[in-house]
């Protein structure tokens, strides 16, 4: 298999690419050439991998790249401008989250009318979809976004849907709750405060977290959420009545649980090192969320982290 994957220096990416070097195995098939693109990459590659370092906002270079390789069984679309950043930078986040999208898609459809098989096209969507949520969220509650980043994850869902009606794509659309635990960097996610907030806590220093504790969220862990990506590309659509789009299952938890699973996992007193103090913005996109109900990925075989515990567990180990 011929796989690609946007975004491959990120934190989701990387690990991502990790798991489908080549010789791995994707269901019955081997990857045998892996693409990566995204900004810059450290170091050289490995036998069967190719770097493509560029800019995902420049459609003439995107449109190089796709054409340059053999024709792509399995494309991971993950590169994007986050909510913070596409609130402050529209036209970087029009660029990257719609035309981007528009571009890869596009390749897809040219692949077919060239007589190859239509790419698989995993599409990392987000949660940002929904914006204000009901008392319950589950596969039919309607998407409000309130952001630009969420507003364009959506209209990359109906994209990817309108393109796989027309066969030009095996789309599938899956929406991404926060990853835990993301390295300390500046990257314009208003959700880091949770990632932060387990490691320092881990590590035994202070933290003061922007939300009370009795807010609540949804969360993954990195591998969990990878696993994920990977079942995504590989099952069977019939499982899911035809449903493209799918709400990722993921753990419901309050700030202050999240505090005593860091404590009960590494051994500190995680309670006495945290500050509360709610920011209104942040506690509204981040602290309100609802119970989840997921029937139709899980029918699919999605599954989420096991307990909050594992979830700490993992998200360090991976970090």
């Amino acid at each position: 298999m011929h796989m690609l994957i946007t975004g491959a220096a990120g934190f989701l990416g990387r690990a991502l690419a990790q798991r489908l070097q080549p010789d791995s195995r994707l269901g019955e098939r081997t990857v045998t050439r892996l693409t990566l693109l995204d900004l810059a990459f450290d170091g050289q590659p490995p036998e069967g991998v190719r770097h493509c370092a560029g800019d995902m906002g420049d459609a003439g270079w995107l449109r190089g790249v796709l054409e340059e390789g053999p024709p792509i069984d399995a494309l991971f679309h993950l590169a994007s401008i986050p909510g913070g950043t596409a609130e402050q930078n529209y036209p970087l986040a029009r660029c990257v989250n719609l035309e981007a999208t528009q571009t890869l898609l596009e390749h897809g459809q040219r692949q077919v009318a060239a007589g190859h098989r239509a790419p698989v096209f995993v599409f990392a969507s987000s949660i940002a979809v929904f914006g204000h949520m009901p008392t319950v969220v589950d596969d039919d509650t309607p998407c409000r976004p309130q952001m630009t980043y969420g507003t364009q994850k959506r209209i990359g869902e109906l994209w990817v849907e309108d393109f796989s009606r027309r066969g030009w794509v095996d789309g599938r659309a899956v929406r991404i709750p926060g990853v835990l635990a993301r390295p300390p960097a500046r990257t314009g996610q208003l959700s880091a405060f949770l990632s932060d907030l387990i490691r320092e806590l881990a590590a035994g220093r202070a933290f003061t977290c922007p939300t009370g504790p009795d807010a609540t969220t949804w969360a993954s862990s990195l591998p969990c959420v990878v696993e994920q990506l990977l079942h995504a590309a590989r099952f069977d659509v019939a499982a899911t009545e035809g449903h493209r789009v799918l709400t990722l299952p993921t753990l419901r938890f309050a700030m202050a649980d999240l505090v005593q699973a860091v404590g009960r996992v590494h051994g500190v007193p995680a309670a006495d090192l945290v500050r509360w103090a709610p920011d209104a913005r942040i506690e509204t996109l981040f602290g309100r969320f609802p119970p989840l109900v997921t029937p139709h990925a899980e029918a699919a075989g999605f599954r989420a982290d096991a307990d909050l515990e594992a979830l700490v567990r993992q998200a360090l180990a991976s970090g």
